[in-house]
């Protein structure tokens, strides 16, 4: 008798993290996805040196979490993995929903959307799933998924600045990567795209940061 595989729904809750407050000074609101091996505390420390009465940062938490290095001493996570991917990205947009709902965010603060190196795609499928607007998309180490088209990013306003940024010594992005890359966000966003490239390697820097919020 072979295996069958079922599905069960059942309530579930997860963590998000915030840094600043937003209130009526609250210039931006950044939903920032953070990449494999991260929790999203230890993400936001990215974001600290914003001005924080201009910047109100929230951080959604990946749900699969391990112990990194076998050590049994710090904990990660993860968004998605090639197992039960279709189900498991439908479970994250019922939690990334439900995270934009709980914020209640105001509708005169420019949205920034970032990813970060697998952060990325989960920010692009988001995107795509829940037509959600931003003032800046930004794009920092990581790919692209394959299935998305150009047509799941028509909802965005022209205005919206599409940002790129790799390191020039990541060591997960050799030339041919970032080639086809690149060209990916061609096809998804055609000449939209504003590149930046830093000195250093697959790591999200400060200064970096701090560039991206002017």
């Amino acid at each position: 008798m072979e295996n069958q595989i079922k599905n069960v729904t059942y309530k579930t809750t997860n963590t998000y993290e915030t840094l600043n407050e937003l209130t009526n000074q609250t210039k931006r609101v950044w939903i920032v996805f953070h990449g494999i091996g991260f929790l999203s505390r230890f993400f936001l420390k990215y974001f600290n040196e914003l001005p924080k009465n201009e910047n109100y940062i929230i951080a959604p938490q990946a749900p699969s979490k391990y112990y990194l290095k076998n050590e049994y001493k710090h904990v990660g996570a993860s968004w998605l993995t090639k197992e039960n991917t279709a189900l498991e990205t439908t479970n994250l947009y019922n939690y990334l929903d439900a995270v934009i709902e709980d914020e209640n965010l105001p509708l005169d603060c420019e949205i920034v959307l970032f990813g970060f190196s697998q952060g990325i795609s989960i920010a692009l499928r988001y995107l795509a799933y829940s037509k959600m607007t931003c003032s800046k998309l930004i794009l920092y180490a990581g790919g692209i998924p394959t299935e998305l088209k150009k047509s799941d990013f028509t909802h965005l306003k022209k205005e919206t600045e599409i940002i790129s940024v790799f390191g020039n010594k990541d060591q997960y992005i050799t030339p041919d990567k970032l080639i086809e890359e690149n060209n990916k966000l061609k096809t998804l966003f055609g000449d939209r795209i504003k590149n930046i490239t830093f000195d250093g390697g697959h790591e999200v820097k400060k200064e970096i940061i701090n560039q991206l919020a002017k």
